[in-house]
């Protein structure tokens, strides 16, 4: 696997090393050794998620307060463009975001390590979505940041895309449950 660095030096962009031929495909899509120490830590995931979304739906900006979980994520069909903002009040890099766009085509992933706050945006007709957890899932611990708050300032490219009545409620930055 080939490590792409961002603006935020714990995100990460993972490309696999994909081998194809008139068969199809092949890619390893994780492997605990190689990734732990490409990242240079250890990460054990305890819970797998997928979601299937249509056009304009736009979850998050979704994080757990309590017991935080690191995502590692891909598209296994369509395309998203997904976004991490660091909620680090201790960071360097505290209220910045990074956005990459996820495919079924190049198959990269996306690293959001604990401390961030997590979303994206379906671009194809529509899209499935698969997640590894570092934590459980705590319904009690769930916040939700505004999707279209004006300090964070993330270009989603849209203006009115589809979403739960839960991250319509999002708090704004501001007044958010942050990480120390």
């Amino acid at each position: 696997m080939k490590i792409i660095k961002t603006d935020i030096p714990d995100v990460l962009i993972i490309e696999p090393k994909v081998f194809r031929d008139d068969r199809g495909f092949f890619f390893e899509s994780f492997n605990e050794r190689d990734f732990s120490e490409q990242i240079g830590s250890k990460v054990r995931f305890v819970q797998d998620n997928h979601s299937r979304s249509q056009r304009g739906v736009l979850r998050g900006l979704h994080y757990q307060i309590d017991n935080p979980q690191g995502k590692l994520v891909r598209v296994t069909k369509g395309e998203v463009l997904d976004v991490a903002v660091d909620i680090r009040r201790s960071s360097d890099t505290f209220g910045r975001w990074v956005a990459t766009r996820l495919s079924d085509q190049d198959h990269h992933q996306f690293w959001i390590p604990p401390g961030f706050a997590h979303g994206f945006l379906v671009l194809s007709e529509s899209a499935d979505f698969l997640y590894k957890t570092t934590d459980y899932y705590n319904p009690a611990a769930e916040r939700c940041i505004r999707w279209d708050d004006q300090d964070l300032a993330i270009d989603w490219g849209v203006e009115a895309p589809l979403l739960s009545p839960k991250d319509q409620a999002g708090a704004l930055l501001k007044d958010a449950d942050l990480f120390p």
